[in-house]
């Protein structure tokens, strides 16, 4: 393969953006990063790839916790150009700067870096909106990923996009704030009578954060808030804090439970 795409994702929406880069770009791998083995890869010296991408979804305003140390197991790939796709529910901030400060304090440089802007998930928040408007945002993005692989084919360089000062400023110590907090705020999930024993939680999960304890769904306490679990229930039975309830599930149309879990 001469390229390569990871993703990190909850509900599908950085899988989609991989898939699509990946049919433009041609010739080229998608990977989660949850599940790359190097050792599988490579049996002899470092692993090279032309363009080496990332896609991945702003967590807090952020980059996620799974995505930061990820970086440190990708130190053995050689590339001539490494580029990073950020999606977000409208709010890039500060995410694809600091991807960029990671890297460099890896030994390693983001060439370029774009923001999209899909659906939310994040369900405590309200429901991912109406589906006309995700209909919308779906085909800006869609438009915008051709963009971006004719740049990523001329190796286009250049700083990564970002959010508004003011964005950058308030949310990005928001993020800093709340980072060592994430793990444990699964601790307002929880699984309501619907619950069937299915496991599907515990299967999706790419944290690896939920074990079934007499037929009903434990979180461990090192979440990630990616919501999967709550976005791929099939009866709707798990459930964060008091409101969510009644709000609408969102996983991207075109990904099935099947991707996730394979």
């Amino acid at each position: 393969m001469e390229n390569i795409i990871f993703y990190y994702t909850g509900t599908g929406n950085s899988l989609w953006v991989a898939r699509i880069l990946a049919k433009e770009l041609g010739n080229c791998q998608v990977q989660s990063i949850t599940d790359w083995q190097p050792l599988d890869n490579s049996k002899e010296g470092n692993i090279k790839f032309k363009n080496v991408g990332l896609v991945f979804p702003v967590h807090i305003w952020g980059v996620p916790r799974r995505v930061l140390e990820f970086l440190d197991e990708i130190v053995e790939i050689e590339t001539e150009y490494f580029f990073a796709i950020a999606n977000n529910g409208g709010q890039v901030s500060n995410s694809l700067i600091q991807l960029k400060s990671e890297l460099n304090n890896r030994g390693r440089y983001l060439d370029n870096g774009w923001s999209v802007h899909l659906p939310s998930n994040y369900i405590p928040w309200g429901g991912p909106g109406p589906e006309n408007k995700q209909q919308q945002l779906f085909a800006v993005t869609e438009k915008k990923i051709l963009s971006i692989a004719e740049k990523i084919k001329k190796q286009e360089k250049s700083n990564p996009e970002k959010g508004p000062l003011w964005q950058r400023i308030l949310f990005t110590q928001f993020y800093k704030r709340a980072f060592s907090y994430v793990p444990k705020m699964d601790e307002k999930f929880w699984a309501d009578e619907k619950c069937n024993s299915c496991g599907i939680c515990e299967k999706i999960c790419p944290a690896k954060n939920i074990v079934m304890e007499e037929g009903r769904p434990h979180w461990e306490n090192h979440c990630e808030q990616c919501l999967a679990c709550i976005q791929w229930c099939p009866q709707e039975a798990i459930q964060y804090g008091k409101k969510t309830i009644k709000y609408k599930r969102y996983h991207h149309p075109e990904v099935k439970l099947k991707d996730m879990v394979n």
